[in-house]
């Protein structure tokens, strides 16, 4: 069995396009319960949970029981993973907007 790296865990993590969706939704709130996002979800409340579950372990959510309700939260910190490896990999971008400045001013000198 292999261990999976942070990027591995959040990149398998976001995947998922009902769990990438979920996690949208809780970036978009404070705070969310579990009742409020199934509601509208077009998911059941089960696989809601499932979906949380996972998002938490990759460390994209927190949550915060408040009797019985559980309130989720994301967490910015744990998107750094991907974020280093997009970084990583920027230099293609840099190259192609130099290529881009240099088409553009032999098109329109």
């Amino acid at each position: 069995m292999t261990n999976r790296t942070p990027i591995d865990a959040v990149m398998k993590t976001l995947a998922d396009p009902t769990r990438r969706a979920v996690f949208e939704r809780i970036v978009g709130a404070d705070e969310i319960s579990v009742r409020d996002l199934t509601q509208g979800s077009g998911v059941s409340q089960g696989a809601i949970s499932q979906h949380l579950k996972s998002l938490k372990l990759a460390g994209l959510v927190a949550e915060r029981p408040e009797g019985r309700h559980v309130y989720y939260r994301a967490q910015p910190d744990g998107l750094r993973p991907l974020v280093d490896w997009m970084t990583h990999y920027g230099i293609f971008w840099r190259e192609s907007f130099g290529n881009l400045r240099t088409l553009l001013k032999e098109i329109d000198p």
